[in-house]
């Protein structure tokens, strides 16, 4: 199977890039690569001070055994910010809030004041919650701007050729909240 099968079989299909936009990234955009073992995949992009893990995906079979630590411990050592986007809690799928926690567990934190809205393909728009780890003390201001980046680089990267439409235009998807 392969990775991309993999990672559709489990996240939802409105978080899901579509198959070209994913081989094209990780073929020609010099920071998005992929990682697949038999235990975990993980698509991410590196930048000069962040990286940005657009899915980490730990094989059911080694849920629990400390996979998932280690791969951020991996991405921890680099001494960069790290991004992720992570479903809303929903108390009717409990994989949603064991996700958080595992999050939560490694370090990484809810970005209170960035609202993060996109649609997906049929307009319908859907709220990702922005969780971050920090090895200095980068605030929240910080993960905004790298964010931006993560949209305009990494989603709507070949996004007109795919969807025929910007997908995640900053301005429009991301939100300072006081």
């Amino acid at each position: 199977m392969s990775f991309y099968d993999r990672l559709s079989n489990y996240f939802p299909e409105h978080e899901m890039k579509h198959e070209g936009q994913l081989n094209d990234l990780i073929d020609h955009h010099e920071a998005y690569k992929v990682h697949e073992e038999e235990d975990f995949v993980v698509t991410y992009a590196e930048f000069p001070d962040f990286i940005f893990i657009d899915y980490l995906l730990v094989s059911p079979k080694t849920r629990g055994k400390g996979t998932g630590t280690k791969v951020l411990d991996t991405f921890k050592r680099r001494h960069k910010n790290i991004i992720l986007e992570v479903e809303p809690p929903d108390g009717d799928d409990s994989d949603t809030v064991g996700r958080i926690r595992f999050y939560e567990k490694n370090g990484f934190q809810k970005a209170e004041h960035i609202e993060y809205t996109r649609s997906d393909d049929d307009g319908t728009p859907y709220t990702m919650d922005i969780y971050y780890w920090t090895p200095n003390e980068d605030g929240e201001k910080s993960i905004l701007k790298q964010m931006a980046t993560v949209c305009r680089e990494i989603h709507n990267f070949r996004a007109l050729k795919y969807y025929g439409r910007l997908i995640a235009e900053p301005d429009e998807v991301l939100s300072w909240l006081h």
